[in-house]
């Protein structure tokens, strides 16, 4: 048995797709009405890395993005600013000469996003050089074609080698967990993340056909709870790419605080990538169609 092997060996990580998909289906009509409230649409506003990620962004486009999250406690007073802005790399340097909202992070896309299919100098450079030009946060993808192949050691020395490179900045891994299509996969890419010292772990590019799912983030959650309570650290958790309605926001939200508890519910150890989702809950807040985003 190799290494990899016996690492997921200490995790309960042979599931069930159905039995998951039962179990979440419980999980969501037993707790999610409780969690459908304002203050848990202003918790979850303030999750939310507001995100661009198109081949048509431009400095214009991003840098009104960083006005309007500078404006928005004029706009919306009492209410939370979100919790970081995430763009290509190429942009941050945009959004670091125009972001002024204390508090907001500047997340950065790397590591040959969305596809991980180049080569592992290519990946190391961008991570480093998205941190020097001011991001905060990074997110990278797992090789999602190795790990398929079983390449595990190649896919943890990849993450590791890039979380050096980020030098301090928050670390996330994106698993692609449409792409990986089953619970017991997205529980060893999971594990493996962790492992190789992913700060965060996060479902998807938001780039796939099929993105964040409740199963997946189900699946992401037992695995993190698993992993801290054998290591005692703490590994947070960013659901992305179809997570736009008031809605699917709520039922993460209630997956993670009915797998990791209360602890987790804080925009340090919960993310949500998103582009719609800002203006979808501060319409539920208000009662009305906003479009301020």
């Amino acid at each position: 048995m190799d290494r990899f092997e016996e690492l997921f060996a200490q995790y309960n990580v042979r599931l069930n797709d159905e039995q998951v998909k039962a179990e979440v289906a419980e999980l969501l009509k037993t707790h999610a009405a409780e969690n459908n409230n304002v203050e848990v649409w202003k918790q979850c506003l303030s999750q939310i890395d507001l995100t661009t990620l198109n081949g048509d962004d431009t400095e214009a486009k991003v840098r009104m993005m960083a006005e309007k999250v500078n404006g928005f406690r004029a706009a919306f007073p009492g209410l939370p600013d979100v919790a970081s802005i995430c763009v290509y790399p190429a942009l941050v340097p945009t959004v670091k000469a125009n972001l002024t909202a204390p508090g907001v992070g500047i997340t950065s896309v790397a590591g040959g996003f969305p596809a991980s299919q180049t080569f592992l100098e290519v990946k190391v450079a961008e991570v480093a050089l998205a941190v020097a030009e001011g991001a905060t946060e990074v997110d990278i993808v797992l090789s999602q074609g190795k790990f398929i192949e079983g390449k595990y050691e190649e896919c943890f020395e990849e993450i590791r080698e890039q979380k050096a490179s980020a030098r301090g900045a928050h670390f996330k891994v994106i698993l692609e967990t449409g792409a990986l299509k089953t619970a017991e996969n997205i529980a060893k890419a999971s594990v493996l993340a962790m492992a190789a010292g992913a700060d965060f772990i996060k479902t998807s590019t938001g780039k796939t056909a099929v993105s964040a799912t409740p199963e997946a983030a189900y699946v992401m959650c037992r695995m993190i709870r698993e992993w801290h309570e054998k290591t005692g650290e703490v590994v947070c958790f960013k659901p992305a790419g179809g997570v736009s309605t008031t809605d699917e926001a709520v039922a993460h939200y209630t997956i993670v605080k009915e797998v990791l508890g209360k602890d987790w519910l804080t925009n340090t150890r919960f993310r949500f990538g998103a582009s719609r989702l800002a203006n979808n809950i501060l319409s539920s807040i208000r009662g009305e169609e906003v479009k301020y985003y």
